[in-house]
């Protein structure tokens, strides 16, 4: 509700001013004046904002609170909403205020322009001769809604730190130039972008504060590694001489097996996957029929007497580590000095023509063979054992180990599947029937007089076996293996037919003679009846259980010099029907 200010004459009558005393007019007049300014400024004012206020251009002087409330949300609400552009680094993006949770206070705004109400006469009248002027806006900064915008925009301008580097790609050089890395700093950026919201510039651009990781691998230590080592590596094939072989390996072959990696310090270091390129075709095709195991020669026997060979043959091995060797110092060479030969690493064979009688491979020690019904699983897992066992030399004080020479039965090795003993049943496995060449190693070993260091017999009996003087073998829990301790060299002769399997034990012996004596079966069990359904079902016959000893007899001289007993317990062999 607005005052209505009365008329006042604009010319008072002589007559009542002549009236009026001097005294009194003074003091009259000074009444007035003050009275009037007074009135004049409450009627003025009107609202409760000076005249001439203005808030981002704004003008709300003379209103109300509310009225400037309304005033400015209208006018300036739109401008609250406009991005922020913003840099991280070398990246530009945007900041939406309202999900930063950054916004304008219109009435703390309005609190703060408005005049103090005061109804004495010197602020009233004052008001007569102020203005109100420019008043920066309230801002009011959710941190929570900040910080998760500013984690978002981090996400899309962070730039990771990216290294220099060097590689190769079809016999070519690739670099990769380094570049700064830069994390937008989170909590330090709050307070920029309130800043930039405040200034209200649309076209303005704020950096914000980030946390900046230099590459360790510089531009300068690129271009000296392509300039030291890269470009040269790459400047033509190189010529190698590995035993009676000469290869060429040219520059495509070289980088895919060349690389450039970073030290501690940043320094690029060529690094050459010297197994890859041994591996590859270049390589592996021309060291291809090099023998890389020596080969022992063929001992025969001439009656009891043992005649060898001249076949034995060195082995000549390429090592990785060779090849590297020979490469790595040839890549930074140029022209015919690109040529180098590979260190090969030569093995010569244990036994030869002109050993064969020193190492004291003279005479037959022992042999033994196991006779088996013809299968076509026993024959092939059989001969494999065999050949892999074949022309072993056991040298004097060495142990020979079953599962080390014949390795893991795997197809991969060369064995299949076949029928063996797993938990005292006969169960399908690869690598079944392969006991029967343990059996024949230990009954060799037995007979030879050398000593025995791990050995196990099958759990139950089986009837083509000599009752405790036979063993079985399983990979990586049972072995069979013996001790050489009959002061020379033994030789191991292993052959095969599709139902028999001998070895015989070449050397020289330590005993005239050695002999097997048998006692009785004791501790009888009876088998049980089982039914199985499984589908893998192997049928069984019965056997019953029982414990023996076996005396192994050294004699020399015709005169019996000690006994040795092997004792072997069986289990019951159940009777299994399938169903």
């Amino acid at each position: 509700m607005r005052l209505r200010v009365p008329s006042v004459p604009r010319n008072p009558s002589a007559s009542r001013i002549a009236s009026i005393p001097p005294i009194a007019l003074a003091g009259g007049a000074l009444t007035v004046g003050v009275g009037g300014l007074y009135l004049a400024g409450l009627l003025l004012a009107g609202g409760d904002i000076d005249a001439g206020t203005t808030v981002r251009g704004v003008d709300i002087g003379g209103l109300s609170r509310a009225e400037a409330v309304r005033k400015l949300e209208e006018r300036l609400g739109s401008a609250g909403a406009r991005a922020l552009a913003v840099t991280v680094g070398d990246r530009e993006g945007a900041v939406d205020p309202r999900r930063a949770g950054i916004t304008f206070d219109f009435a703390a705004t309005v609190d703060r322009a408005a005049r103090t109400h005061a109804a004495d006469p010197f602020t009233v009248i004052g008001g007569l001769f102020r203005s109100g002027g420019p008043v920066q806006p309230v801002v009011r900064v959710d941190e929570d809604k900040a910080h998760a915008a500013l984690k978002t925009v981090a996400k899309s301008l962070d730039q990771k730190v990216r290294e220099g580097a060097v590689g190769f790609a079809d016999g070519e050089v690739r670099q990769v130039a380094p570049h700064d890395g830069y994390a937008l700093d989170t909590d330090a950026a709050v307070a920029p972008v309130r800043d930039a919201f405040l200034r209200g510039d649309a076209g303005a651009v704020t950096d914000l504060p980030v946390r900046e990781t230099k590459p360790e691998v510089t531009s300068a230590e690129v271009r000296r590694a392509v300039r030291d080592f890269a470009e040269p590596a790459m400047s033509g094939p190189i010529r190698l001489e590995a035993a009676d072989r000469r290869f060429t390996i040219s520059p495509d072959d070289l980088g895919e097996y060349l690389t450039m990696r970073p030290d501690a310090k940043g320094r690029l270091i060529p690094k050459l996957d010297a197994e890859g390129l041994r591996a590859s075709p270049v390589v592996a095709r021309n060291l291809f029929g090099l023998p890389a195991e020596p080969r022992n020669a063929t001992l025969r026997l001439v009656g009891d007497r043992v005649v060898a060979a001249d076949d034995a043959r060195p082995g000549v091995r390429i090592t990785d580590e060779a090849l590297g060797e020979a490469v790595m110092p040839l890549l930074t060479k140029a022209g015919t000095a690109r040529t180098g030969e590979v260190a090969a690493r030569v093995i010569q064979p244990q036994v030869t023509d002109d050993n064969a009688e020193r190492l004291g491979l003279r005479e037959k020690m022992s042999s033994f063979t196991v006779n088996f019904e013809a299968a076509p699983y026993r024959t092939r897992n059989i001969g494999r054992a065999v050949e892999l066992i074949n022309g072993s030399v056991v040298m004097p004080g060495k142990t020979w180990s079953f599962n080390r020479t014949v390795g893991e039965r795997t197809e991969a090795n060369g064995f299949v599947d076949g029928i063996m003993i797993l938990n005292d049943e006969f169960t399908k496995a690869p690598g079944g029937g392969v006991s029967a060449v343990a059996t024949t190693v230990f009954n060799a070993m037995f007979f030879a007089g050398v000593k025995p260091v791990e050995y196990g017999a099958h759990s139950f009996y089986i009837e083509r076996y000599p009752a405790g003087r036979e063993a079985t073998v399983a990979w990586g829990s049972l072995d069979l293996r013996f001790n050489n301790d009959s002061g020379n060299a033994i030789y191991i002769r292993a052959e095969s037919t599709d139902t028999s399997v001998t070895i015989t034990f070449l050397g020289t012996k330590k005993y005239d003679e050695i002999g097997s004596v048998t006692g009785p079966r004791t501790n009888v069990e009876p088998p049980q009846k089982k039914v199985d359904s499984d589908e893998q079902c192997v049928p069984q016959t019965p056997l019953e259980g029982f414990d023996i000893t076996v005396q192994r007899v050294f004699v020399t001289d015709g005169r019996e010099v000690k006994r040795e007993p092997f004792r072997t317990h069986y289990t019951p062999r159940d009777e299994i029907v399938c169903e």
